[in-house]
This record gives structure tokens, C-alpha cells and sequence, in this order.
């Protein structure tokens, strides 16, 4: 059983349609139109972010700092599936279709609307993106190599382009398509396919690092792009390490960028 030493306020909370407590730790879920999404809560913290200089394949945009997160908050446990989507949006732009796998081939700005529907739907849930730091908190789940699992992947762990591994790691299979959320093994904190997949929006415009500690950072206060993460089904491993940060305007919509939900404060 995971231990927690600092609490959510409220446990459980108001839109909660069910919860609990696992080996993983905390968890909420809220369920619309048949559709359950769960939450898991991530304790504050403070981590290592970006890349050290000795990582195999990393980018020069990776600096590593400091990073407190001084709240705690709820993170959902799975990319957003088709079938929330649309339940909420009465429409699927996603070109590998299938109602659990994740939505695909989603604008950062189009996200947006999706939130603002569920935020007035019940607003009590007050849904946003992960900011980068939270992202990159989250997947490491305490670790510090460049995969949540360590320092090498396999097509076993993560949905990528197997026959261009890591760091000159053992090719895999490659499914040239998204899988099913939660058909991958979760990382120690209980959250799935946080590297591959697909790309995740964050909230954050993108910028350079700080290169000295910082606390809560929230990304730049302008910019002309969004910041997406974990790499995705199309990508070699380089591409799906924890540190790994990948940039685009918030209008464009690939099909393999899609999103995972975090409740606001």
C-alpha cells in the first residue's frame, strides 16, 4: 500500500461517484453518461526535472532543476478515452477508432471547449490540464531514469515504435496504431500510458527552463506553442522518455496528440 502523508482536504469529494484506496494509493472517479473516469492523487513534492547531461539521447532543452510542487492534486489515471469524448462532445475525430482508446487527433484549443463543457456540465470538478512540472512529477512517480520502468523500454511496457529502441535496447514490436488505455502496464503511482500512445497536451505555453530552482512553475506567460509530453504510438523511444518535451501550436491536431484531465484548486 502506497502511504500518504499529506491528505486532499476533502476525501471524498462532492462529484465523486466512487472511491477508494489501493496499493497505488488514492483514488476518485466521477462517471458521465455511463462513461468513469478515475483520478489519482499526487502528493506535493520535489524532483529532479528535465534530463542530467549524462542521459543517452537527450535534448538540449531538457536542463535540470529543482522543481517543488507545493499542492498536491488529482490526476487522471488514463489518457481521455473516445467514449468520454464523445459523450461530451457528440462527436470522435479519431482516426484509430475504438471507445478505450484514447481520443486522437485533438487541438490543444479544442481541448479547451471539451473542458469548458464538463466544467459547466458540473463545475464542481473544475478540470484542467497537468502543467508540465505536474506531468513530469507524475510520470517519474519518484524516479529519476529516463522511463518511469527504468532505463530501457520494450513494446511489453510501452505503446512505441519497438524496431527503433532506446539507447541501443532490444527492438520490439511496433503496432503502427494507439492501444486500448490501460492495456499497458501503470507506473508505481497507478498512472497509465504515460509514455507513448499518444502525446499529451499540457497546459503550459512553452519556453525555455529555469536553470535555478523553482517552485510551482506554470511555463511562460506567452508563447506561439503548447507543450505536449510521453511521446507516442508513431515515435522511436528517445521520444517517450520522462524528460522528453515535444512543442506545437495549439490549432494543430495530429493523429496521435491526444490529453489527460487534472482538477484545478
Amino acid at each position: 500500500m502506497r502511504k500518504h502523508s499529506i491528505y486532499p482536504k476533502e476525501f471524498p469529494e462532492s462529484w465523486a461517484s466512487d472511491w477508494g484506496e489501493d496499493p497505488f494509493g488514492l483514488w476518485m472517479a466521477f462517471t458521465y453518461k455511463g462513461v468513469r473516469q478515475i483520478f489519482r492523487w499526487i502528493e506535493p513534492g520535489t524532483f529532479e526535472m528535465g534530463s542530467p547531461r549524462d542521459e543517452p539521447e537527450r535534448w538540449e532543452n531538457e536542463i535540470q532543476h529543482t522543481v517543488t510542487l507545493t499542492q498536491g492534486y488529482w490526476l487522471a489515471d488514463s489518457a481521455v478515452t473516445q467514449a468520454l469524448w464523445q459523450a461530451v462532445m457528440n462527436e470522435n475525430p479519431s482516426k484509430f477508432k475504438g471507445a478505450y482508446r484514447p481520443v486522437d487527433t485533438v487541438s490543444w484549443n479544442t481541448v479547451q471547449v471539451f473542458i469548458g463543457k464538463m466544467n459547466s456540465m458540473k463545475p464542481e470538478l473544475n478540470l484542467c490540464l497537468p502543467t508540465e512540472a505536474q506531468w513530469e512529477y507524475a510520470c517519474r512517480a519518484g524516479t529519476q531514469t529516463p522511463f518511469s520502468f527504468g532505463v530501457q523500454i520494450d513494446s511489453g511496457l510501452v505503446n512505441f515504435d519497438g524496431t527503433k529502441p532506446y539507447n541501443n535496447g532490444k527492438p520490439s514490436h511496433y503496432r503502427r496504431e494507439t492501444v486500448d488505455v490501460k492495456s499497458l502496464p501503470p507506473n508505481a503511482w497507478g498512472l497509465y500510458e504515460m509514455h507513448g500512445n499518444v502525446r499529451e497536451w499540457c497546459q503550459d505555453w512553452y519556453g525555455d527552463y529555469s536553470v535555478q530552482s523553482i517552485t510551482d512553475p506554470k511555463g511562460s506567460d506567452t508563447g506561439d506553442n503548447r507543450v505536449l509530453r510521453g511521446g507516442s504510438w508513431i515515435y522511436d523511444g528517445r521520444y517517450c522518455r520522462s524528460a522528453n518535451r515535444n512543442y506545437y501550436s495549439p490549432v494543430i491536431a495530429p493523429y496521435d496528440f491526444g490529453f489527460r484531465l487534472a482538477r484545478g484548486h
